[in-house]
């Protein structure tokens, strides 16, 4: 598939997760195979005011290629004056989110807010299309609340907007993540218009994977939460969809190694005692299955440094000893 000139294999892309999916988290997807990255979203009214904080989500390494950082505001020409100071970081897509369910986003009018008004949302894409020279796409939901699906519609009039793909996570606003996701609006998205449409929401396995791709048709499928705790799922992904092999997990002494190698990349770009307090999310969930995984994941919540990280991966191998070794084609 094609955003504007950029040809994506028909694999899996990582989402916009915020809080988690920074710098080191999008470089160990890269490093398995995710086709392409979506930044942690930013708000277009931080980057307007020059705010630190926001500045430090749009950085990204050379290896994150291709990568969109991804916008959210509810001001035309404020998104659109974010989007041309985000060239800065030389993304290759600019994403605008139009779909985030957080109160403090869609309480002030921006992210699935957006679908409440799709007016609005349209003189935003297309302030953005006309202010910058790269592709433009949009994320958003199946709709507000049921009482107002509205994605079908939506999708058009960001097409008519100048948007050059879209991504639908299907479910609505008011549904957040918990309900199963609602692979029939997706569908009938990819129906409506001609431009790409990446499929989002419950992709957590080869299984999910492949379903989302043949029920809807969809051009892309993007893993959120899938990832966390296993990056691998996308070379798993690369795997089976391009040459039909399914690569087992990988073995437990090599789960700490990518989980050491996660947490190092976390503190080059944090520092130790702020990448570390990042890094205790992250080796919970690589805990994910393993015995003793409880205890595991509450030594995971008292990390503080590198050493503490090392010696908990240490723990996890000797209370695991028939798993430390154990076979698999895996990287």
């Amino acid at each position: 598939m094609k955003i504007g000139t950029i040809e994506l294999p028909r694999t899996a892309a990582l989402a916009p997760m915020a809080g988690v999916a920074d710098s080191a988290f999008r470089q160990i997807c890269k490093s398995f195979g995710a086709c392409y990255l979506v930044g942690e979203m930013a708000s277009a009214k931080g980057m307007h005011y020059s705010d630190r904080k926001t500045a430090e989500l749009l950085q990204s390494a050379d290896s994150e290629h291709p990568i969109a950082i991804q916008l959210f505001g509810d001001e035309p020409e404020i998104v659109a004056k974010a989007a041309r100071k985000a060239l800065a970081y030389q993304p290759d897509v600019i994403d605008l989110n139009m779909g985030c369910p957080a109160p403090k986003v869609a309480g002030n009018g921006g992210g699935s807010a957006l679908m409440k008004n799709p007016a609005l949302a349209a003189r935003i894409t297309e302030a953005v299309v006309r202010a910058v020279p790269l592709p433009v796409t949009v994320k958003f939901r199946k709709g507000w609340d049921e009482q107002s699906v509205n994605a079908v519609e939506f999708a058009r009039c960001m097409e008519q907007s100048g948007a050059a793909a879209l991504t639908v996570h299907g479910r609505t606003r008011q549904q957040y993540y918990a309900p199963p996701v609602d692979l029939d609006i997706i569908a009938a998205v990819k129906q409506a218009v001609s431009i790409p449409v990446i499929g989002n929401g419950d992709c957590v396995d080869l299984a999910s994977i492949s379903h989302m791709y043949q029920y809807t048709g969809c051009d892309l499928v993007m893993i959120g939460r899938g990832a966390l705790g296993s990056p691998w799922i996308f070379q798993q992904t690369d795997a089976y969809l391009t040459r039909g092999e399914l690569l087992p997990d990988p073995p437990l002494a090599q789960r700490m190694e990518i989980m050491l190698r996660h947490i190092r990349l976390i503190c080059e770009t944090k520092g130790e005692s702020g990448g570390m307090r990042e890094a205790r999310k992250h080796a919970a969930w690589y805990m994910k299955g393993i015995r003793g995984a409880a205890a595991f994941r509450k030594q995971s919540g008292a990390l503080k440094t590198y050493a503490d990280a090392q010696r908990l991966a240490q723990a996890v191998l000797d209370a695991n000893p028939k798993t430390t070794h154990e076979e698999g084609a895996f990287l």
